[in-house]
């Protein structure tokens, strides 16, 4: 029997348990999840902190306009890179949509590899209301002013639990935790441990290649965003007057490579070489977060030969959960 005939006979017996389709860049999710879906009938969950924002389809490699034809998406191209998105607020409006989702008899699959973002979902996760903006905006000039290991020195004094958890190269993380302490006059540490776990249970399966074939997924991927567009892309941002240096959500690899060489700091071969490093590196970051989550299934994706064989795979585990 063929992979796809497998598929297509496995539909009605599988598990009505949210699935998540985990993994590091360029491991092929966002394929997986969408033949997936369109078999156990689902719609789908983008579980990335940069494929929400508009603007840069390409830098993200956000689904294309065909593939969100194919399948339903939530959290794609929604907001403009100026607005505040984070991990507890991402948990509570897809808690929402998913319960959307079921209502209508769909199936749902959560696809994505920030880790944190998928963690706040499934596990729970605090999301303070703070309504004096004046907090956040003072620290931020703290920031600028006296520097990342200032800010979380302090966090270590206020909440030492947070602050070990989030070193000073999170300082994003560093300053939440701090407005929420002084906005609150709580610790986030505590407030977290009274978050209330969600209604549904997930079952986590992981995309892995070897390393060597995944860096080079990842180094002919960056080689079609450059072909594709990518500095058309981030020209058009930067004429809207986006800046990384001002807007966190595009401070992020594929975008900042850019902006350097266009403000004449890197030449365009190191840029491209650049954003094939930094993005490894951000596979190999993925990779250490989800290999300690022993809860993931993980699928040899060189063994099962392709998205088929995998689709096939995750509705045979289905089957038998």
């Amino acid at each position: 029997m063929g992979g796809e005939d497998y598929v297509m006979n496995k539909t009605k017996t599988t598990s009505d348990k949210v699935l998540a389709i985990v993994g590091p860049t360029a491991s092929g999710k966002t394929n997986v999840s969408i033949q997936l879906a369109k078999v156990i009938n689902a719609e789908i969950i983008s579980c990335d902190s940069r494929q929400i924002y508009k603007y840069i389809p390409i830098a993200t490699c956000a689904p294309t306009q065909a593939e969100l034809g194919e399948v339903k998406h939530y959290f794609i191209n929604e907001l403009k890179p100026e607005e505040e998105f984070n991990a507890g607020l991402f948990a509570r409006l897809a808690r929402e949509r998913i319960k959307d989702i079921r209502k209508k008899g769909k199936r749902v699959i959560i696809t994505g590899g920030s880790g944190l973002y998928l963690k706040a979902l499934i596990d729970g996760f605090f999301e303070a209301d703070i309504k004096d903006n004046t907090i956040r905006e003072n620290l931020n000039l703290r920031l600028e002013k006296e520097g990342k290991e200032k800010l979380h020195e302090e966090l270590r004094k206020v909440d030492p639990e947070s602050a070990e958890k989030m070193g000073a190269d999170k300082p994003r993380r560093v300053l939440r935790a701090l407005e929420v302490f002084y906005g609150t006059g709580r610790k986030i540490s505590e407030l977290q441990k009274e978050n209330i776990k969600p209604d549904f249970s997930c079952l986590q399966i992981g995309i892995s290649y070897k390393r060597e074939v995944l860096y080079n997924r990842i180094n002919e991927r960056v080689n079609g965003m450059i072909n594709n567009g990518l500095l058309d892309e981030v020209r058009r941002i930067q004429k809207k007057g986006y800046h990384p240096k001002t807007h966190n959500s595009l401070n992020t690899v594929g975008i900042k490579e850019v902006y350097r060489f266009f403000e004449n700091d890197i030449k365009r071969d190191e840029m491209i070489n650049l954003i094939k490093q930094n993005t490894r590196q951000y596979a190999k970051r993925q990779m250490t977060w989800f290999r300690k989550d022993h809860r993931i299934k993980w699928l040899d994706m060189e063994e099962l030969q392709g998205d088929i064989g995998a689709v096939s795979y995750i509705l045979n585990i289905l089957l038998n959960e």
